[in-house]
């Protein structure tokens, strides 16, 4: 990794044990559309004589710890590496995989108030401003203003697949639209469309934080429990009802386990908006889309990452 990266990228480094290196491996490439750097020194001596045909290993690669491996991902600090780390921490804990997770040497809860200085109130699309709870300078210029402190839930605004969301809402959301946010984080979509004239809004996700948050948040911007509702647990669990607007941002693979029973909560005139979908994914999310009764209205992209708009196939 060059110096320049370095400079101007956040490191995350994700430490496992061996064993479970490839299952990490792959957690962590969910969040980042262009690859990860791991270190795994378990089959040092043997790839080395393989590929170099040689004995002679440096004295500090010896020393290097064999049950752990480190995996690398880089980001750019104003995208928020916290929402990541959520991510990450989620899918690994789901997996029970033991981990340790540092970013730019330091660990992750040290990080928060340094990532801070990156998130400043910004506008989104044409109607939108975020603005971080802890910055009271700012002008609005006539724009609806999203209070949001999102702690360690994913959802800032900062993210290209949140930003992209949250410009292809405002298309979509009309008065009294009603929304199912999944895999709602900060709660920051929900809040969005709140925002934008939606009657109501229901948030699910399978982290108690992110529930936590996402309701502390929706009050905060003057939306009670009649208004918006964030539950912990999974689609078929917590869910019942038709709605007009289903968004999930979250990742191409859960995307895909979730096609196969979103349909039934979508109203049928509804739309289906999906974020979080890295460019190398595309063709398998679309085959998925097509198999499950959805068809694509619309496509956005930005620095590799996907977000679609679908509706019910006119045959389904």
């Amino acid at each position: 990794m060059d110096n320049t990266l370095n400079e101007s990228w956040t490191e995350i480094a994700i430490t496992v044990d061996t064993e479970n290196i490839d299952i990490a491996g792959g957690i962590a490439n969910m969040t980042v559309p262009y690859g990860i750097y791991i270190e795994d020194y378990s089959a040092l001596e043997n790839e080395v004589m393989e590929i170099a045909h040689i004995d002679l290993i440096e004295e500090e690669l010896l020393k290097s710890d064999r049950t752990k491996g480190i995996i690398h991902i880089y980001i750019n600090p104003h995208e928020n590496p916290l929402e990541a780390v959520s991510f990450i921490k989620e899918r690994l804990e789901s997996e029970k995989i033991t981990y340790d997770i540092k970013i730019a040497d330091c660990a992750a809860e040290d990080w928060v108030n340094n990532w801070k200085q990156y998130f400043h109130p910004m506008p989104i699309g044409e109607r939108l401003l975020i603005r971080p709870m802890w910055e009271d300078e700012y002008d609005a210029g006539g724009r609806m203003v999203l209070h949001i402190e999102p702690g360690l839930a994913f959802g800032t605004g900062s993210h290209p697949t949140t930003k992209l969301c949250l410009e292809t809402l405002e298309k979509y959301v009309y008065d009294n639209s009603t929304v199912l946010d999944i895999g709602c984080g900060s709660g920051i979509l929900s809040i969005a469309c709140l925002l934008l004239g939606a009657k109501n809004a229901l948030g699910v996700d399978i982290d108690s934080l992110a529930v936590k948050t996402a309701k502390a948040n929706a009050e905060e911007n003057g939306f009670d429990n009649s208004r918006f509702n964030a539950v912990q647990g999974n689609l078929a669990d917590k869910v019942s009802g038709k709605y007009n607007i289903i968004v999930a941002n979250i990742v191409a693979d859960i995307i895909m386990e979730l096609n196969k029973d979103v349909g039934r909560y979508l109203d049928d005139n509804g739309v289906y908006i999906t974020g979080g979908i890295i460019e190398s994914r595309e063709d398998e999310v679309l085959y998925s889309f097509s198999q499950n009764g959805f068809e694509r209205i619309e496509r956005f992209e930005e620095k590799g990452w996907l977000v679609f708009v679908l509706r019910k196939s006119e045959n389904e």
